[in-house]
């Protein structure tokens, strides 16, 4: 495949050590496109720019990056958007430092969905992670994208249950797009490649260097309404993720947890400083405007576990006899149900049926 000659004056410029966006930006504000930009002379650039990332611009670019990423355009899942594109996420523009291009793998049109950022732990409980799921599905059913990182823990979970939810989520990561990482997630990017989105700012190659992933937190709270963090110790990459989607204007939503959980603390402090308590998916899609769609409102009583639970309640061990379902799998449908505010849980185990 043979790159546009536009994309390749972007791809050029994206790679000029030192330039970083800022200068970019100032650059294509005076000349008005990477072409022009590629043609000025060193005492024009050096008007905006320090004199050695002139030179290197003059110098022009090792060209194998752009041989690279013709390779990789050859997948018709893969493209690579720019600021200039109508694809271009909108939600990203009104941010403090938009990328200038993004390399995308999968479904485009899911960049100027609304959307919902969940974010947490690496290392979350399994309460945790049940919750990130259930949260991400009710989300992804009601019409929001789910995004997150597509790192090990909540942001896996985030992403299995928005696949659920008919597919809407895009992973945001720190690596470039030919890379995978953790490698214990390759099964979930092929699914999110073919359902969802996977994005990134980094030139193809990048390894997951650290200061890469604390960047990319920009992105994920920059293409979202707002940010659920479902679990996080203090020192947790998610408050990081928060704290800029404050300063983007964004909404922040925390679960609260055990005052004596380490994973709980971080989503405690968000709280302290003003962050919405949220028990059920419900208390996020109001704030947004979101309301459940009629359609999955009205599926709820028709459940087949209703069959078995009435309005009366009942323990897990008699709803699992009398259900055929395993505690695991009776666990996961009460949680979502009880998110759904169709079952509650009562004193004793128990559960009731409330709609």
């Amino acid at each position: 495949m043979t790159l546009d000659p536009g994309l390749a004056d972007w791809l050029r410029l994206a790679i000029i050590p030192g330039l970083g966006g800022e200068g970019l930006r100032k650059l294509l504000l005076a000349f008005g496109s990477p072409a022009a930009v590629l043609q000025q002379s060193q005492s024009s650039l050096t008007q905006y720019v320090r004199q050695p990332v002139a030179r290197a611009i003059l110098a022009g670019v090792d060209e194998t990056h752009l041989v690279s990423a013709a390779g990789w355009l050859a997948d018709p899942l893969n493209r690579i958007v720019t600021v200039a594109d109508a694809a271009y996420p909108q939600a990203l523009l009104n941010t403090a430092d938009p990328p200038l291009l993004l390399y995308v793998k999968g479904r485009v049109d899911l960049l100027n969905t609304p959307a919902l950022a969940i974010v947490g732990s690496r290392n979350a409980t399994v309460q945790g992670l049940r919750d990130a799921e259930a949260f991400a599905q009710s989300a992804a059913e009601c019409g929001l994208c789910v995004v997150s990182g597509l790192a090990q823990g909540i942001d896996a979970a985030a992403h299995r249950g928005a696949l659920r939810g008919k597919g809407r989520t895009i992973a945001v990561v720190g690596t470039g797009l030919d890379k995978v990482y953790p490698a214990s997630n390759r099964e979930l990017a092929h699914q999110l490649a073919q359902d969802g989105c996977i994005i990134s700012e980094f030139a193809l190659g990048t390894p997951p260097l650290p200061a890469n992933f604390p960047r990319r937190n920009r992105i994920i709270s920059g293409l979202s309404l707002g940010c659920l963090v479902v679990e996080a110790g203090l020192q947790s990459g998610s408050l990081i993720t928060a704290r800029m989607a404050l300063e983007q204007g964004r909404e922040v939503f925390a679960i609260p947890g055990s005052i004596h959980s380490p994973q709980a603390k971080g989503c405690h402090s968000l709280i302290k400083q003003g962050a919405k308590l949220v028990e059920r998916a419900q208390d996020i899609l109001e704030e947004l405007g979101y309301l459940f769609k009629a359609g999955a409102a009205a599926a709820a009583p028709d459940h087949p576990l209703f069959q078995h639970l009435g309005f009366d309640p009942v323990d897990a061990e008699t709803l699992a006899q009398r259900s055929g379902l395993t505690i695991a799998e009776l666990s996961a449908i009460l949680l979502q149900l009880e998110l759904d505010g169709a079952v509650a849980p009562m004193p004793g185990g128990r559960y009731q049926r409330i709609t």
